[in-house]
């Protein structure tokens, strides 16, 4: 009994030092300031976070799901959103991060975490600053945060018995479960009006590992999301009620699909990983998570125009790496008016206040009587009897006064108000 015992410490061992694999290069960039009056996403936590993938470097742009939940944000309202997400970083580092966002003073990446793998953590050590004034004015701040604390089991792991590996990581849980009241606590002070969503921690090792250790380790990620769901409940009469990303469900029995386990032995996110992980919090968020025709295939290009997406017998044209819209159909979406002279072949646009002026085959359009340079001019289309009058997107609205930005991800443009 007892050699079995001491076995099952060794396979539950094998499969945590495979799930606490740190990895020393990191894709995304410091976190950029958002621009004023933007609906405002803050990213807090560890390489889930920060969308780390095997094979990244610092030159990486990563397309995790922090990314994915901006490209929801704008199908509601103009969309920023800044990642915090720091390499190895465990629940005591974050709360040391967001204590010293909150005294707003400048420190060493030790302070925060020591011995941090991640090689940007002098750029979030000393941009502490700029991250109180983020979450200060954040509309939503998203959480990932925990598996890294599993760290501390591992020094003992193969030298004691599974009921000592239990009670350890029994407290282990204790200290993460106090340090993420402590940080929604900070971060509630910080900015009471910010919604908050917590995520969950998947465990990464499939069932193919053993089903006694797998029915280990999902009974340890299970006490994870209890934790998770107790602070929730803690805070359901709040003004602003914590919410739960319940990312661990979603990755049970999904573990190859959706990780890069099997095909790196790595416990990151895939792609397929990081999409579910933004579905979860944009429908935590805002009910649904959407997509468009041309991310799914159907098109090479989709326009979004606050909130609804153009469907029209006259597609978008992509010409010259820019997009083409009928001049009704977006005129249309957007609420503006058009006014066609025929004498001089011009189209006359207004929306409030604004107007622009494009004559069709010039490459000077005038807004608001400057003028303005496209690469390629407005021009005629013919689309089955009609001749259909196509102009230049992106100068038009933002002409206009309209907020326009690209998901090159989804193929899509996203039209918003300032």
């Amino acid at each position: 009994m007892k050699h079995h015992r001491m076995n099952k410490v060794s396979a539950v061992a094998g499969a945590l030092a495979l799930i606490l694999i740190l990895v020393s290069g990191i894709a995304a960039k410091p976190a950029q300031a958002a621009q004023a009056d933007d609906y405002l996403i803050v990213a807090l936590g560890d390489s889930i976070t920060a969308g780390y993938e095997p094979g990244m470097t610092e030159q990486s742009v990563p397309y995790g799901f922090v990314e994915r939940l901006k490209e929801q944000g704008l199908f509601h309202a103009r969309t920023s959103a800044v990642n915090y997400g720091i390499l190895g970083l465990t629940s005591e580092g974050l709360k040391n991060y967001v204590t010293a966002i909150q005294k707003g003073v400048p420190v060493a990446g030790a302070d925060i975490q020591a011995n941090l793998p991640d090689p940007r953590i002098a750029s979030f050590a000393s941009g502490i600053a700029q991250a109180k004034a983020d979450l200060q004015k954040a509309d939503l701040i998203t959480i990932t945060i925990g598996g890294n604390d599993l760290l501390k089991l591992l020094p003992d792991m193969k030298n004691i018995s599974l009921d000592q590996l239990l009670a350890q990581g029994d407290e282990v849980l204790t200290h993460y479960g106090d340090n993420l009241r402590e940080i929604v606590h900070i971060l509630q002070e910080l900015n009471p009006s910010a919604q908050i969503v917590i995520a969950d921690q998947y465990q990464p090792v499939p069932k193919l590992a053993g089903t006694a250790i797998y029915d280990e380790l999902q009974q340890f990620a299970g006490k994870f999301t209890g934790i998770v769901d107790g602070i929730v409940a803690d805070h359901a009469g709040d003004a602003k009620p914590v919410k739960a990303a319940h990312v661990a469900a979603a990755f049970t029995g999904r573990e190859i699909s959706l990780t890069h386990i099997f095909s790196d032995t790595d416990i990151h996110p895939n792609q397929a990983g990081y999409e579910e992980i933004a579905k979860i919090f944009a429908e935590s968020v805002w009910g649904s998570y959407r997509t468009t025709t041309a991310k799914t295939g159907g098109a090479p290009i989709s326009v979004v125009v606050k909130g609804q997406e153009l469907n029209t017998p006259y597609p978008p044209i992509l010409k010259n790496g820019q997009t083409f819209v009928a001049i009704k159909d977006i005129t249309d979406a957007v609420g503006a008016q058009s006014k066609w002279d025929s004498r001089t072949s011009t189209a006359t646009i207004t929306y409030g206040s604004r107007t622009v002026v494009i004559p069709i085959g010039a490459k000077q359009i005038k807004v608001d009587g400057t003028s303005a340079t496209t690469a390629t001019p407005a021009f005629l289309q013919k689309v089955g009897k009609e001749n259909k009058t196509y102009v230049p997107l992106a100068l038009l609205v933002q002409g206009l006064g309209l907020d326009v930005q690209y998901s090159s991800k989804m193929k899509t443009v996203f039209i918003n108000e300032l």
